[in-house]
């Protein structure tokens, strides 16, 4: 009698552990406090993320800066889904007018191409997206 006890409260906990970590599958997308900007215009910026299933099509990981009255797209990263905490980094290179040291703001994105219709066009569907202050230096 003991030992079904024991075994039914172990199957208990072994549903509950897993029903936990299911749910706590959540994408999930960091940015980092401070980027660079480099002489030649070249501005990096860079944080974490992690996501679950890109079998439904490839994930990506896109930023865009944006300092006073300047914005723009700064490069995009593959991303790998495979429950693991990674790390992203995009750069580009923006000219004129060109990004200064000091205070600026990172709009990222997570976000996964589907085939969507009768003709299979990729449509962007958002998994996580964060919008965070950062310093240049």
């Amino acid at each position: 009698m003991r030992l079904r006890l024991v075994l039914a409260a172990t199957s208990l906990l072994m549903a509950a552990t897993a029903s936990t970590a299911h749910a706590e599958q959540v994408d999930d997308l960091s940015v980092d406090a401070y980027g660079t900007v480099a002489d030649d215009g070249t501005v990096t910026v860079s944080g974490t993320y992690r996501c679950f299933d890109d079998s439904a099509g490839p994930v990506f990981v896109g930023s865009t800066l944006v300092q006073q009255n300047l914005s723009a797209g700064i490069g995009g990263t593959r991303a790998v889904c495979d429950g693991r905490v990674r790390t992203w980094s995009n750069s580009g290179v923006v000219k004129e007018p060109a990004y200064r040291a000091g205070a600026a703001r990172v709009k990222a994105t997570l976000m996964q191409l589907t085939p969507t219709g009768p003709m299979g066009l990729p449509m962007p569907g958002f998994l996580a997206a964060q919008d965070s202050d950062v310093t240049l230096y």
